[in-house]
């Protein structure tokens, strides 16, 4: 039996915190004042008698019990939705699919992908949105997405997740094709003095190419500019002298037409894994399964170089 004291208004603020990690954030989301998410917070965890975030890092982050909150939670309000549309919606056998996509796999292999879903599947809407994987896997925790396809989260990320591995997929340093690093034989060792595009703190490859850096005695703090964006990167790089490190699936594109040309690095960086992360605690209806499907074809036609199939 639900405890009468917990209202649609806790869950939602709860629901939005935990997804933004932020109490001004979720109060902007929700058009209420951020002392107002904060007492409704204070109000949920005196009913659940837990602490469902700890508050001793700058950035909210969900506890244990938190996160399993969030995933029921979530799933719950996610049933709610889908119930209201039902009752709401014109009658028609029209379904929906939400996908999250991280950068790696926005540019190639989902848009093939999505072309022989929408041929198999001609009456479901598939939703596909991108972001950082932190917010990618915090929706799909929370039933807002029914799939995320990229990287592999890390261990804590993928708690009450699993993972369907599609490939392997290297990280890539480019430049524009006259670049004078073109010509070294060792390009990390002449790094000093380029500015540096590297991939912001919540990028699943940020710790990998830091630690690149590092070895090199290269601090990550001196990097000019953070994104992971193709139409941001790809301009700045073809701009200027900037070496972009990058996963090799968002320039595929651009190193395939040779408007972008990878740095030989060796085993600097060493492929990671690419493939599909979903709820451990629900059954694949048959739209999932079939965008499965559709991504694994897609992964077999799509076998550039620097990328193993599993």
């Amino acid at each position: 039996m639900i405890d009468a004291r917990i209202r649609f208004r806790h869950l939602r603020c709860f629901l939005e915190t935990a997804r933004l990690g932020s109490l001004s954030a979720a109060a902007d989301a929700l058009n209420v004042s951020q002392p107002a998410v904060s007492k409704t917070i204070r109000e949920l965890e005196e009913v659940l008698g837990k602490a469902l975030f700890d508050r001793t890092r700058r950035r909210l982050s969900l506890t244990t019990v938190g996160r399993v909150f969030q995933q029921h939670a979530g799933a719950a309000m996610a049933e709610l939705s889908r119930a209201q549309s039902l009752v709401m919606d014109t009658p028609s056998q029209i379904t929906r699919l939400s996908v999250g996509v991280l950068p790696t796999a926005a540019t190639s292999l989902m848009p093939r992908a999505a072309l022989a879903f929408r041929d198999a599947f001609p009456n479901c809407l598939l939703r596909v949105s991108t972001g950082p994987n932190w917010l990618l896997m915090s929706q799909l925790r929370e039933s807002s997405l029914d799939l995320v396809v990229g990287r592999m989260g890390t261990a804590e990320v993928m708690q009450h997740l699993s993972f369907h591995h599609l490939y392997s997929e290297d990280i890539v340093a480019v430049v524009r094709p006259d670049h004078p690093l073109t010509t070294e034989a060792q390009p990390l060792d002449a790094l000093v003095g380029h500015p540096l595009l590297l991939p912001p703190p919540g990028a699943v490859i940020a710790p990998l190419v830091r630690a690149l850096l590092s070895r090199h005695g290269i601090a990550a703090q001196s990097a000019a500019f953070e994104s992971v964006s193709l139409a941001f990167g790809r301009r700045v790089v073809q701009s200027s002298d900037a070496v972009w490190f990058i996963s090799r699936g968002v320039v595929e594109d651009e190193l395939d037409a040779g408007t972008l040309i990878a740095l030989p690095l060796g085993n600097d960086l060493r492929g990671g894994p690419i493939g599909i992360s979903m709820r451990t605690d629900g059954v694949l209806t048959d739209e999932q399964t079939g965008l499965i499907r559709a991504l694994e074809d897609a992964r077999t036609k799509l076998r550039p170089s620097g990328q193993t199939s599993a």
